[in-house]
């Protein structure tokens, strides 16, 4: 554990090096300057076990079981920006994951690689970089990304964060208002040290024959009512696969001892260019409402496929639909779902740190051929419900150190029965 600690540190001398090749100008990185005064880097440990037990197999993959362990780093540099009207800068990621248990008949949970041989990779790294110029209220990224969108979300839900390579532009020079837009060119999957290019899912099942090496997007959020409305508008193209519309509002309005909230959102999508994967027909549409009161809150939501086919997303992303949960998706060929949420923060009982939740979720109306493109046209029906118990140390020497379990019961009659478990330790230290 020290040699990895070690060698961790070690690199974040390094990757803040790299935003010196990437042409930053010498003369203004001098010892006082923002570039340094503003740096900050941060060394997070993830402890990671994942258990899926198949009861019920549909497909060709017969596996019964994917059952890991593994210990993952992640390491972030953000360097502040030169002096003068334009500024130069340059954020860092460093990657390291380590197995601590596998087998070949237990492998593919997303933590680890698994090499040809049928084993999981005993370690895989990543050290990525991308230069940032600052003009004013608006920064331009070129490198290593990790955008966060309606038509591309952030899935850091495994041991380390997925990342892509290309160039982003954000800007923020109007009161309330952000523009976004960018392209991707390829992407380091969440357990994977490499690029490759993107390829596309459809509902649950990834489209491998098809490949695109190009995501471009563009977007606008606008947040009003003294920034508890937030109106949004978004586009996004998986080149030669499938292009997709997004439009979206989210509200939040207290009421006496309550805060209720809304988020809605309703996406188009069809195919693009080169048509690698046929015509793409899917609209999607949902609604999550919520009441917070104290440390409850509860949740009620709604989801609607329309269309030919299933919700497209980059593989292997979640999407920010509001019954999608990382064990399904409730995403198929003209499935509707509904949800039933409740959260508790423990903090109101003077236990700060510790949360719990618990969500069900059932959906039908399956085009259960559609979904999985063949075979006899039926109902399909899913159904899920998720335990979440967190608890991060408050104080003390072990202050940070946070904990997570997660138990799933998913059930389906046209994809495969899962049973899953999840246990998390992370712990985060800030460097500088």
């Amino acid at each position: 554990m020290t040699f990895t600690l070690t060698r961790l540190c070690k690199a974040t001398r390094c990757l803040v090096y790299t935003g010196l090749l990437l042409g930053l100008p010498f003369q203004a990185l001098a010892a006082d300057s923002d570039f340094f005064k503003d740096a900050t880097a941060t060394l997070q440990a993830r402890n990671y076990y994942f258990s899926r037990d198949f009861s019920d197999i549909v497909g060709p993959n017969q596996q019964s079981k994917a059952e890991e362990w593994a210990q993952g780093f992640i390491l972030n540099v953000k360097s502040g920006y030169t002096p003068g009207p334009v500024g130069f800068g340059v954020d860092a990621i460093g990657l390291l994951g380590l197995k601590l248990d596998s087998s070949p008949d237990r492998v593919n949970t997303g933590l680890l690689p698994t090499r040809e041989s049928g084993k999981a990779a005993d370690d895989y790294s990543r050290l990525g970089a991308a230069l940032k110029v600052k003009l004013s209220a608006t920064e331009l990224k070129v490198g290593e990304l990790q955008p966060n969108l309606p038509v591309l979300a952030f899935s850091d839900i495994r041991l380390l964060p997925p990342s892509y390579q290309g160039v982003s532009v954000v800007s923020n020079e109007l009161a309330g208002l952000t523009l976004q837009a960018g392209h991707l060119n390829s992407t380091s999957l969440r357990n994977e040290a490499g690029d490759d290019q993107m390829l596309a899912t459809l509902g649950h099942l990834p489209q491998r024959a098809a490949r695109s090496d190009a995501f471009n997007y563009a977007g606008a959020d606008y947040a009003f009512n003294a920034s508890r409305t937030t109106a949004s508008a978004w586009y996004g193209e998986l080149e030669d696969i499938y292009n997709q519309r997004f439009i979206g509002l989210k509200h939040s309005e207290p009421l006496g001892a309550w805060i209720l909230g809304a988020n809605l959102g309703f996406y188009d999508a069809s195919e693009d260019g080169d048509r690698l994967l046929g015509d793409i027909d899917n609209q999607a549409a949902f609604a999550l409402l919520s009441a917070k009161h104290g440390g409850h809150t509860f949740y009620v939501g709604y989801q609607a496929m329309f269309g030919d086919d299933a919700f497209p997303r980059v593989f292997a992303n979640i999407a920010p639909l509001g019954n999608e949960v990382p064990t399904f998706e409730f995403a198929s060929a003209d499935e509707r779902s509904w949800q039933a949420r409740y959260d508790y923060d423990f903090a109101a009982m003077g236990v700060p740190g510790l949360v719990a939740g618990v969500r069900y979720i059932r959906g039908d109306n399956v085009d259960a051929q559609a979904t999985n493109r063949g075979g006899a046209r039926y109902e399909g029906k899913d159904w899920e419900r998720d335990l979440d118990i967190g608890y991060v140390v408050q104080s003390g020497a072990l202050k940070g150190l946070g904990v997570r379990v997660r138990n799933v019961t998913a059930r389906s009659n046209y994809r495969t029965d899962i049973d899953e478990n999840r246990l998390i330790l992370s712990y985060s230290l800030t460097l500088f």
